[in-house]
């Protein structure tokens, strides 16, 4: 994948960049207070009742500083930062695998290198995604993009074009089927599993 289609994929916020730096672990540690400090705000008087002015401020920002990160609020619930692990995992994937194969083996790997905390908070994110209804209608847009990264990826493993209508189709469908269970069931790597198990299945009834 290009430079520019990585930044394309990746969550608010994050650039692709040399690893390690002194300047971008430092900005990816501003970028992580912020985040921390709204969803504790979140937690303790409600989404609605929470300022960007709040956020700064907890997270000893200024608001300007903020939107250097997340271009509102609404962006700092909907960021997810587990696309650019989930992708990595997938471009890992040995070829002769399917998409869904793929996909599968990725969500174990992504889901295995990541921290205790880091799933505890893509956990919270999700649930107070969910219980917002403002957020909840922002999803129709976070849909379509996730319609188009998938779509992109299966692209990519497959030869073919993003746009054709089997791969928009395939793209939609995981897109859907991912969405569908986190309305009744916890986000959580067996769960999406379980998904792609069921779409590989033929998705009987």
């Amino acid at each position: 994948m290009s430079a520019e289609a990585e930044s394309a994929t990746l969550p608010a916020g994050v650039k692709p960049t040399p690893a390690g730096s002194l300047r971008e672990r430092k900005k990816e540690r501003t970028r992580k207070t912020i985040r921390t400090e709204a969803f504790r705000l979140f937690r303790e008087q409600g989404y609605s009742e929470t300022t960007v002015e709040q956020i700064a401020a907890a997270a000893d920002v200024s608001p300007s500083t903020f939107f250097r990160y997340f271009p509102s609020k609404e962006e700092v619930a909907l960021a997810d930062d587990l696309d650019p692990l989930m992708i990595a995992a997938i471009e890992r994937q040995p070829p002769e695998l399917s998409v869904l194969a793929a996909f599968r083996q990725a969500t174990f790997e992504a889901f295995d290198a990541l921290p205790p905390a880091e799933m505890a908070f893509e956990k919270q994110r999700v649930e107070l995604i969910y219980s917002v209804p403002e957020l909840r209608g922002a999803m129709a847009r976070e849909m379509e993009r996730g319609i188009d990264l998938i779509a992109q990826l299966a692209a990519q493993r497959t030869g073919r074009s993003p746009d054709e209508f089997e791969v928009r189709c395939f793209a939609g469908a995981l897109t859907g089927a991912m969405t569908a269970f986190i309305h009744s069931y916890p986000f959580s790597p067996e769960h999406i599993l379980r998904v792609v198990e069921f779409l590989e299945g033929g998705m009987q009834l």
